[in-house]
């Protein structure tokens, strides 16, 4: 029985120290990636950009602000937004609309496109290298008088079943 105490107590520590490393490697990364935006480091900036990157959803301003006012009380509403519309200045995040026009946040800013599901209010990201070379080449051979294509991204609409 003193075994197994002590082993479930190690156990914890490990769990306890796993988390505590996950989270100072999250903080240097989001430290590197601001910097590497000409942004200085704020804590307001590392909790909205944590916010973003930690969710698996598409967020509006909304959720970003219930998400980061519940572990950082003190950040107000308003330099939540100003704080998410400098990220989309930096190209850090990217906005996104859903069907009904709403903004949405995107913090996986590589080469996706994105699926709207019709029956609900999910957008997923799509990644196909295979889609995105069908498009470059289908433009390569197309000629758009005036335009000079800078990126694709499809917005795919579905319905989950």
């Amino acid at each position: 029985m003193y075994f197994k105490r002590i082993y479930i107590s190690l156990y914890l520590i490990l769990i306890r120290t796993e988390c505590y490393l996950e989270i100072v490697i999250m903080y240097e990364q989001i430290k590197e990636k601001l910097t590497a935006h000409g942004l200085k480091v704020t804590m307001q900036r590392v909790a909205v950009y944590e916010a973003l990157l930690t969710t698996k959803e598409h967020p509006s301003a909304e959720m970003i602000i219930d998400i980061v006012s519940a572990k950082y009380p003190g950040i107000s509403t308003g330099t939540i937004y100003k704080t998410l519309e400098t990220l989309v200045e930096k190209d850090l995040v990217r906005k996104i609309k859903n069907d009904g026009d709403k903004m949405r946040y995107d913090a996986h800013t590589d080469r996706h496109h994105h699926i709207y599901l019709e029956n609900s209010d999910k957008i997923m990201d799509y990644y196909d290298d295979d889609l995105n070379k069908l498009l470059e080449d289908y433009f390569k051979n197309k000629s758009i008088p005036h335009v000079q294509i800078q990126d694709m991204k499809l917005e795919i609409i579905a319905k989950y079943i």
